[in-house]
């Protein structure tokens, strides 16, 4: 079965694209991605086929009749209207040739993509085809008009060849005649692997990049050849689900890592190209979040539609979109300060006020929430009351496993808006490693109050259970110390091993503590000082709201933040420290424990380390784990 994007076709489609979009994915194998409708540059071809062992392929897809047809050649055919009229439109063979010919053409501007010596230097390494589908036509009317005198045999499909319930018809004779038409100009010697079809999939539709870094086009012997060396695009289930969310109030639950604020920001980003009068807003409820996103956004914004847009005349500069365009990334105090003029105090009175009509607040024709279920009940209400009720363009985005604050919910009651059968649910989890996915998951099934209420599949029950990426790396640490000033200079060594051994950036390591201080030990302050003897600038997040709002990911030094602000990020190596403070001896909340130290460990990507240096249910769970681990290392050593 092929993977669709959109999975399901749009209800004003033809009857003729219906049946082929059936048709495709009931046929095509699982390798192949079948594009609906995609805009490549400002085109819109009918279907694109990728797949790794043919290449791509283009179709046009006609609904012609026989009594449509007047007057045929091979550039132009006139069609006789059912006002009587005449029209002239451009041959579909032709128009799907010069589809392929445009696709191609960008393509060919990817050093990674093309052949750089022999023959077919500078040339594609895989094969372009195209081809005609007429959806109302069969092979007998296609031999009495003589049409395959301005078309060409092997390039088109008739109703028999398409339709499984004629009776000629053959799966297998399908399959063979999507291949024949990328194998005409050459055959394709080696399977695309993943990396190419990413990269494929990366050039023609920007909305799947995640952040490449976009550099100037060099000369490379001649021609503008770019190659993208950390190459970055979304995974099909992300994109797919970007694509076919639709109008109206959506609702995607997803796992820690699972892009689920990629697929909000990617949707804002559509919404945007689509509708540049909206105003749009996103939202989220800590700070630092809110600059992450507003980051992803702002570069997505200004990422060109085509990195290989050469043709701009000499002196003439790419047009830069300020900030994020029309769409207002906030915090959720933030924009009542900032943008409402309110306090959250105020929030009942102002309802109150919006519901009689006497209140005048900034409205929006698209609102997109992220981490949902961190919101009150009454911030809900507020949100949707300021949104445009023709539109009713409402996004949420939760995780219930990352809940840390007690708010119970009915989304019809907060919002007004009914979200049954308007559910997704992203369960794969493609920031962590296999090993940290796991670690994290069984310590919160062990400690959660919610255990009882993971599911695992649909939508039903509180919990989504995550699926890890085959992406192995190694076990996270466990490590006990005599006091915290050892922890301290433990971490920091291993960061300058990291960074120096690695390679790993300084600003891609986090340390996260629950409490600054406990006991009279200033924690944060004893960490920096073993950052600053390894010689290590570091910023800490969490300082000020300043410092939050200030907050530069990119800058070469480490973060050190509590566990609640780093919500929504992640870092290739994350260290939590003094995890004897967890569960925390004065909260009651034992869900807000179990939840905030799942969130912390599902912030690394590849390297997760813990570090304690007292005793807490907690580190008695870990420190089993860490006997565990010595116990099978001396079994392995003595078999």
């Amino acid at each position: 079965m092929a993977y669709m994007i959109p999975e399901t076709i749009r209800s004003s489609a033809t009857a003729g694209e219906r049946l082929l979009f059936r048709t495709m994915k009931q046929v095509l194998p699982d390798d192949v991605i079948v594009y609906y409708e995609p805009e490549i540059h400002g085109r819109r071809p009918d279907f694109v086929l990728i797949g790794p062992d043919f290449g791509m392929v283009v179709l046009e897809v006609k609904d012609y009749t026989r009594n449509t047809l007047y007057q045929l050649n091979r550039d132009e055919w006139t069609l006789l209207t059912s006002a009587g009229t005449h029209a002239t439109v451009k041959s579909p063979m032709l128009q799907a040739k010069e589809y392929m010919f445009h696709i191609k053409n960008v393509l060919e501007k990817d050093k990674a993509l093309v052949h750089l010596e022999g023959k077919y230097q500078f040339k594609l390494k895989f094969p372009c085809g195209f081809g005609t589908v007429f959806t109302r036509l069969h092979e007998q009317d296609m031999v009495k008009d003589h049409l395959y005198s301005v078309l060409d045999p092997e390039r088109t499909f008739t109703r028999d060849a398409i339709d499984p319930d004629q009776e000629g018809f053959s799966g297998e004779e399908f399959i063979e005649k999507i291949h024949a038409l990328s194998s005409m100009t050459f055959p394709l010697r080696e399977p695309l692997g993943r990396q190419e079809i990413d990269s494929i999939r990366y050039h023609l539709f920007p909305e799947v990049r995640i952040s490449a870094e976009f550099r100037e086009p060099v000369p490379y012997k001649d021609q503008l050849l770019l190659s993208l060396r950390d190459l970055k695009a979304m995974d099909l289930h992300q994109e797919n689900l970007a694509k076919q969310l639709g109008d109206k109030n959506r609702l995607i639950r997803g796992v820690a890592g699972s892009g689920k604020t990629l697929v909000l920001a990617s949707r804002a980003k559509l919404l945007a190209r689509e509708h540049s009068e909206w105003k749009i807003l996103i939202l989220c409820y800590n700070i630092s979040l809110s600059r992450s996103i507003e980051s992803l956004v702002r570069r997505m914004m200004n990422e060109p539609d085509s990195l290989f847009d050469f043709d701009l005349a000499d002196g003439q500069k790419r047009k830069v979109i300020p900030g994020t365009g029309n769409i207002l990334v906030r915090n959720f105090h933030a924009w009542l300060r900032n943008d409402l003029k309110i306090s959250e105090k105020q929030i009942p009175y102002y309802l109150s006020k919006l519901d009689h009509g006497e209140a005048v607040l900034p409205s929006y024709d698209a609102i997109l929430i992220d981490e949902g279920q961190d919101f009150e009940p009454e911030w809900f209400r507020l949100v949707s009351s300021l949104l445009n009720p023709e539109t009713k363009s409402l996004l949420l985005v939760e995780d219930r496993a990352q809940s840390i604050y007690k708010r119970k919910r009915s989304y019809v009651q907060d919002t007004g808006l009914d979200f049954r059968g308007r559910s997704k649910v992203l369960n794969i989890n493609y920031r962590n490693t296999a090993q940290i996915v796991s670690f994290a998951w069984d310590f919160y099934r062990e400690h959660s109050t919610l255990k009882n209420k993971v599911v695992t599949k649909e939508f039903e029950g509180e919990i989504i259970a995550p699926q890890s990426t085959k992406r192995n790396g190694y076990e996270p640490g466990i490590i006990r110390r005599k006091d915290f000033l050892e922890e301290a200079a433990f971490v920091a060594r291993q960061i300058r091993l990291l960074h120096e051994q690695r390679h790993i950036p300084l600003s891609g390591m986090l340390i996260l503590y629950r409490v600054r201080k406990w006991g009279g030990h200033d924690y944060v302050d004893a960490l920096q000082k073993a950052l600053e003897k390894e010689n290590l600038p570091s910023y800490w997040l969490t300082e000020t709201p300043e410092s939050k709002r200030n907050y530069d990911r990119n800058a070469e030094a480490v973060t050190i933040s509590t566990i609640d602000s780093s919500k929504g990020l992640d870092f290739r190596a994350v260290f939590i420290v003094h995890i004897d403070l967890l569960p925390l001896p004065l909260e009651k909340d034992e869900e807000r424990e179990a939840s905030l130290l799942y969130i912390a460990m599902t912030r690394a990507q590849e390297y997760l380390c813990l570090t304690y240096s007292g005793e807490s249910a907690y580190t008695r769970y870990f420190a089993a784990i860490a006997e565990e681990r010595k116990q099978h290392l001396v079994r392995g050593r003595m078999s």
